[in-house]
């Protein structure tokens, strides 16, 4: 068998059934074991916990008689400790009504403060024991009492190690292994047959499916299973849906071939007009070459922009992130946008509310910004205004482009981002619109992580309102 193979196997919905009937099989064997080990470590931890509190006791018995806590420095006690921390190899520490370490056998922590839910439990009058199996320990509180007053005046923590008894409980896990073990060839037999016959069905759906892609078939339904009907279900809605895609994408391819074979149209008809007269005056001369010039233009701009969006539909690994002073990025778009603005008798203003800088591709940003803008100026009322604001939080900047325009009906609202959508075509056209502008603005700003929403109004005007964050997200 081939790495390939091997490695396929291992992957299968077969090699996944085998499994789950082995660990079906076997389960039994497994809940004794554990059963077994964790009554054996329960038991040994209980024996540990009773001979060691039983230990303890009497040591706070011994420090509260020689009023320890007042005299930390008595031999005798300390030598008790450390006596009783290096039996259990453990961890011994005195502390007082202050929370103080007063003793510490590693030495670590004296004169440090302590405050744990199970030193306050201690000094509520409590006595706590908790095993960790985690970290392999015992941990005690035991509160230290006034030999009259009873009062709590401190509290012995106690923490010792059950190394010894996981080792004992590994020696006879071992031992379980290898019943279980034993009882795995057995189970495997089993397995293999049982999980050749389920597999069956999926099989026969791999089948079909090669015959859908080669065009036999048009639909899959495999009804052996609840799950492979399911899956039949969804595998017709995504065919479906691919099929609408590839329709979308020959629709566009359609667009695109209409758009530019436009202006090549009527470059054609205006040289036909001219080499079709003799003695052209140089006056129609200049007016057809004039509009032959125009119409280079405008395919220059679909060409553009069909190059625009082509990489804005790319990944986001082609953004060239860097940190960009925002407000001077708007002031350089408004700058260079601002003579066709005055040419259309449009006010063009920049309201910047705080200096941002922000992690983006300036280039980028910078096309789809000026798109809206540019927009918001060609589809104006005369002597109308577009108004930009610039403001942000602790973690987006915000760009609103605003103007007091011809507005957008309703209905074309949701479709003003797809390609070559135009809500008035004729007026689209005489202004040298192409149709691709918020497309190309609205994949920009998703390739920074960021959001695009309008508000519009016919007649009244338009909003964009565009939201970044500050930091550039990596996927």
């Amino acid at each position: 068998m081939s790495k390939k193979k091997f490695r396929d196997f291992f992957k299968s919905l077969k090699f996944r059934l085998v499994l789950l009937f082995l660990v079906i099989g076997i389960l039994p064997m497994i809940v004794l074991r554990i059963g077994i080990l964790n009554s054996y470590e329960q038991k040994a931890v209980s024996n540990r916990s009773t001979d060691v509190l039983s230990q303890a006791k009497i040591l706070t018995n011994q420090i509260v008689f020689n009023n320890y806590l007042s005299d930390p420095e008595s031999e005798i006690i300390n030598s008790q400790l450390e006596q009783l921390s290096n039996i259990y190899d453990g961890r011994i520490m005195v502390i007082d009504d202050n929370f103080h370490i007063l003793k510490d056998t590693y030495g670590l922590d004296e004169g440090k403060t302590i405050v744990s839910e199970e030193v306050m439990r201690s000094f509520a009058g409590e006595e706590i024991s908790k095993y960790d199996s985690e970290n392999c320990y015992i941990e005690m509180t035991i509160p230290l009492s006034g030999p009259e007053s009873k009062e709590i005046i401190g509290v012995l923590l106690v923490s010792v190690s059950t190394d010894s008894i996981v080792l004992n409980q590994e020696y006879l896990e071992n031992s379980a292994w290898i019943i279980e073990l034993s009882s795995v060839m057995v189970v495997l037999l089993v397995a293999a047959y049982l999980s050749r016959a389920l597999v069956k069905p999926f099989r026969k759906m791999e089948k079909e499916i090669v015959e859908i892609q080669n065009g036999y078939k048009t639909e899959l339904k495999i009804k052996s299973y609840t799950e492979t009907l399911a899956i039949s279900a969804c595998f017709n809605r995504l065919f479906g849906r691919m099929k609408v895609i590839d329709e979308s994408r020959e629709e566009f391819v359609s667009n695109v071939s209409h758009e530019l074979k436009t202006p090549l149209a009527s470059m054609k008809v205006l040289a036909d007009s001219i080499n079709g007269q003799e003695d052209v005056p140089v006056e129609l001369y200049k007016e057809f070459m004039s509009d032959i010039g125009n119409e280079i233009d405008r395919e220059t701009k679909i060409i553009n922009d069909l190059l625009s969006l082509v990489k804005m539909s790319r990944s986001a690994a082609d953004l060239n992130i860097s940190s960009v002073n925002i407000n001077e990025l708007l002031e350089l778009i408004l700058k260079r946008l601002r003579p066709i603005a005055q040419k259309r008798h449009i006010e063009l203003v920049l309201e910047s509310f705080r200096p941002v800088s922000a992690e983006v591709d300036e280039v980028k940003l910078t096309l789809a910004i000026s798109n809206l803008v540019e927009n918001g100026i060609k589809y104006n009322k005369p002597e109308g205004w577009v108004h930009v604001s610039l403001n942000a939080d602790h973690q987006y900047f915000y760009i609103k482009v605003e103007d007091g325009g011809i507005g957008i009906p309703e209905e074309d609202l949701e479709h003003i981002y797809e390609r070559f959508y135009r809500v008035d075509k004729s007026h689209s056209r005489e202004i040298g619109g192409t149709g691709l502008g918020l497309a190309i603005t609205r994949n920009a700003i998703l390739m920074h992580r960021g959001a695009i929403k309008v508000f519009s109004t016919e007649g009244e005007g338009t909003i964009f309102n565009v939201r970044i964050p500050l930091n550039y997200i990596a996927s």
